[in-house]
């Protein structure tokens, strides 16, 4: 495995600590910047961590809408189908980040679908049935989850793809209990269908021997903390209809499923028999392409642009920075993580058959350490999810935001706002919610703002 550049390794862990907002006290919350002729106007469905409900917003940031009984900080994020019906994880089991159960309800709150039996776990009162879900899930019929005006997702139970854990001893990852991350299928009546474990599969993801010695290090330094969640994927979603696999590309099959990995900074494509058919990291510069694309670092909800947007079948994926990574030079973290480190977010649209970079967005104070996600809104737009500070902002092709948003709620020790995923969807999936007239908000010049 090659070694970073000096200046993609900088020595940057101190500013990295802080997930939120760090060069202020005090700032704005709600609507900051609206500019409705340039936005793509809708509804936005929030998953914020430490809220146990999923929130919808006009474009002028009011609640608009609130469904109790979820909880994002297991299984984010909440996606919302047309007729207004909410999907989203219930019932945390700390402090494996995961939730006991999958939930559908309708506008109304009724419960109309539920997944709960991945697996049984021990709890104080015994054993019990649990989804074991966490960080994502998508139904069969709602490519990359989110809107494209090609697709009409129903609200009748589906085959569902769910990201989950799974207890076990891999000897080809470590001598240690795994906490392995485990694909799920399961269909219409709740049966599991399919399934895929990562731990099986160790020896196609581009590990160097430095990087495996170093999963086996860090395997050995958490065993006293129960099992290792070596790999830490935190998305899994369907390659959905595209191009590539319409022109012969049989890598980029539709229910291939696309994972992406912080703790390795992998991202890859993993077919229906068990293979991984294509992949990214974890060494981008391994190639020229790759180095032309920089180091991706802990990135989060890389995904293919569904058809019907602009962009179609190209790879959207939030690059959040920050450390991650196995192997390289020497050991940042105790265990032996952290080989890359970088200290702002990009997000990245790439060809994923040429490996070119099509498009990006960043900002010298543009940085979220976690979480995070994008979406291609239909006007050709990004919705990009800043979720750490609790920012979610609309950005054009040339990288104005035309639209932005502080999540206002802060919970916890840390008083934290951080917004797991956002969602814009059309104001007509949610009829039942009136349409607010919009008002255009235009923030004043740092220089000439004052708190009275």
């Amino acid at each position: 495995m090659t070694r970073l550049t000096a200046a993609c390794a900088a020595s940057t862990v101190v500013f990295l600590l802080s997930p939120g907002p760090s060069a202020q006290t005090v700032y704005p919350t709600g609507t900051t910047i609206y500019d409705p002729d340039r936005s793509w106007n809708g509804f936005t469905v929030l998953s914020p961590l430490g809220t146990q409900a999923v929130l919808v917003i006009d474009m002028n940031g009011t609640v608009v809408k609130r469904w109790e009984g979820f909880n994002n900080s297991a299984g984010g994020p909440a996606r919302v189908l047309p007729g207004g019906h909410v999907i989203a994880a219930g019932g945390a089991r700390p402090p494996h980040q995961e939730s006991l159960e999958l939930i559908q309800r309708d506008f109304d709150g009724t419960i109309v679908w539920r997944f709960d039996r991945s697996d049984q776990i021990t709890t104080p009162e015994g054993m019990v049935w649990s989804a074991r879900q966490h960080h994502d899930w998508q139904r069969d019929d709602f490519p990359s989850g989110y809107y494209s005006p090609e697709y009409t997702p129903s609200t009748a139970a589906r085959t569902t793809l769910i990201l989950a854990h799974a207890d076990r001893m891999q000897p080809k990852v470590a001598d240690v209990m795994l906490g392995d991350d485990r694909l799920i299928e399961v269909n219409a009546n709740g049966a599991i269908v399919w399934e895929w474990l990562a731990g099986d599969h160790i020896d196609e993801m581009g590990l160097a021997p430095d990087a495996r010695a170093v999963i086996r290090a860090a395997a050995a330094f958490n065993k006293a903390r129960g099992s290792f969640d070596w790999l830490h994927v935190n998305s899994a979603t369907y390659v959905g209809p595209n191009q590539w696999f319409d022109k012969g590309d049989t890598r980029f099959a539709p229910n291939h499923v696309i994972i992406s990995s912080r703790e390795a900074s992998i991202m890859a494509i993993v077919a229906r028999d068990g293979s991984i058919v294509w992949r990214m990291g974890p060494d981008f510069s391994t190639s020229p392409e790759l180095r032309a694309i920089r180091q991706i670092v802990g990135q989060h909800h890389p995904h293919l642009i569904p058809k019907g947007l602009p962009g179609a079948g190209n790879l959207l994926v939030f690059d959040n920075g920050g450390s991650s990574g196995y192997g390289f030079a020497g050991p940042i973290a105790p265990e032996g993580r952290g080989a890359f480190q970088r200290a702002t977010s990009r997000v990245l649209e790439i060809n994923p058959v040429t490996l070119q970079l099509v498009w990006s967005y960043t900002n010298p104070r543009f940085f979220s350490t976690n979480i995070s996600g994008a979406q291609r809104l239909p006007n050709g737009n990004t919705l990009i999810t800043a979720g750490a500070g609790g920012r979610v902002f609309e950005v054009t092709r040339e990288g104005a935001i035309v639209w932005e948003y502080m999540f206002p709620m802060f919970t916890g020790a840390n008083q934290s706002n951080a917004v797991y995923r956002a969602y814009r969807v059309p104001y007509g999936w949610i009829p039942q919610l009136p349409i607010s007239a919009p008002r255009r908000v235009t923030p004043p010049s740092p220089g000439d703002f004052r708190v009275p």
